[in-house]
């Protein structure tokens, strides 16, 4: 539970942690940035880290002169399909074994169920279109290992996903974070990205739990 409320504050609060890391640990934030985007996308178990909302801090800290806007964002882009390519890998070659439970927390087989609906739904496409919904976005490399996609063709598609999903949020932070209004309501701000980020999702099962009945 503390690890939960730990990751719900900085979420709420990123840009006052982000302000903290980067006041104590310069030149380091970059590191730990990418350290993030890589657990988020890389490692199948952290489904839940914050994506598009830290991107968007990112870019609005990037217009304060914080990071050099070009360096970061390709920095997290590196860790990004870093981070797929170890997904994938993980799921082609041990992804059957991992998960075994129903109601594990972290190896829930409804997440991946989810991502392999969605990678059913709309194909090799998925790699590009999941990089913008939580969870799925960590469980789609995942599935397209399970399902022996060529790394060429997954690799391909990895990266332009990589790239529209990094040099969206970041010019988007970058240009509108530090407006007067945004930067007031900073947290309702990250909530809404948060909100609609999850929305297709939502609106998928929704869609497919109709189609059930």
């Amino acid at each position: 539970m503390d690890l939960l409320h730990t990751l719900f504050d900085f979420i709420l609060h990123i840009e006052v942690h982000l302000d903290y890391i980067i006041t104590n640990y310069q030149s380091w934030t970059y590191v730990f940035l990418f350290l993030i985007v890589f657990t988020e996308t890389g490692l199948v178990i952290f489904p839940f880290l914050p994506g598009d909302s830290l991107l968007f801090a990112i870019g609005a800290f990037a217009a304060r002169g914080s990071f050099d806007v070009v360096t970061i964002g390709l920095t997290l882009l590196c860790a990004a399909i870093l981070g797929d390519t170890t997904n994938y890998a993980v799921g082609k070659f041990i992804g059957h074994k991992l998960f075994t439970k129903d109601d594990s927390f972290f190896l829930n087989k409804k997440h991946l169920k989810k991502a392999h609906d969605f990678y059913e739904k709309h194909g090799t496409k998925t790699i590009i279109l999941a990089r913008f919904i939580p969870i799925v976005r960590t469980f789609a490399p995942f599935v397209a290992g399970i399902g022996e996609m060529t790394y060429k063709k997954f690799i391909s598609f990895s990266l332009v996903g990589g790239i529209c999903w990094i040099f969206s949020f970041i010019p988007l932070g970058y240009f509108f974070g530090n407006l007067p209004y945004v930067q007031r309501n900073f947290k309702f701000v990250i909530l809404a990205i948060m909100v609609i980020s999850v929305i297709p999702a939502i609106v998928g099962f929704i869609n497919e739990r109709n189609k059930s009945k």
